[in-house]
């Protein structure tokens, strides 16, 4: 199907009349969540992936879509069972691992995180994403030198990716260069990326001590 020229309406459409056509078809189910959560039409997308993971059990970018959703919902239980299923049906893609190791780093669960990560990056070494949460992990045990390794692999890969960047701001800060900090938090505001306040609060008051 040649998707150019076409609008995301006319996408959507096309779409609908492939599946009327062929209701089993898992990927035509996944290709319209996606176009649906384009769209901001999340319940819609979420029924859409349902079907196509139903439809095709091994589409792991279907779970991964649907973890994706419930992180969105704030369901971390829901984000962590839908990114192992993705991981049991393609167990070389590294993006439901990585997605593993962020929601036990938000759950404070930092062994697992690290154990996640690294086999996301084992199985796609350029992960940025991953080496960067690995970053945050490292820091979050106190080892700065292994966590500005990881961030600087990242920002290598991707000179602009904001939390990379932050994690360099915070071993600036644990290191005592308060100096470095704040211009490292510049450069990650600079991409869109905001730094925790608190963080932000300490640097300045230290520079001003």
């Amino acid at each position: 199907m040649d998707y150019t020229a076409r609008t995301p309406d006319e996408f959507i459409d096309e779409l609908k009349k492939r599946l009327s056509q062929n209701p089993g078809c898992g990927v035509s189910h996944y290709n319209l969540g996606t176009a649906y959560v384009a769209k901001g039409r999340l319940i819609e997308a979420e029924a859409e992936f349902h079907q196509a993971v139903e439809c095709s059990p091994s589409l792991a970018e279907g779970y991964v879509q649907l973890g994706g959703l419930a992180m969105n919902k704030g369901d971390l239980d829901g984000c962590l069972e839908w990114n192992e299923k993705a991981c049991r049906a393609r167990p070389l893609f590294a993006v439901p691992y990585g997605n593993i190791g962020f929601v036990h780093l938000q759950r404070g669960d930092i062994e697992k995180a690290e154990k996640a990560l690294r086999r996301a990056i084992k199985i796609d070494e350029k992960y940025v994403q991953a080496l960067a949460t690995l970053g945050s992990a490292l820091f979050m045990q106190g080892k700065l030198d292994a966590a500005e390794n990881f961030s600087q692999k990242a920002l290598a890969i991707e000179p602009q990716f904001g939390p990379a960047i932050n994690n360099l701001a915070l071993v600036a800060m644990e290191r005592g260069d308060f100096a470095k900090a704040q211009e490292l938090v510049a450069q990650a505001r600079a991409t869109g990326f905001e730094p925790h306040p608190d963080m932000v609060r300490e640097i300045e008051a230290a520079l001003k001590a």
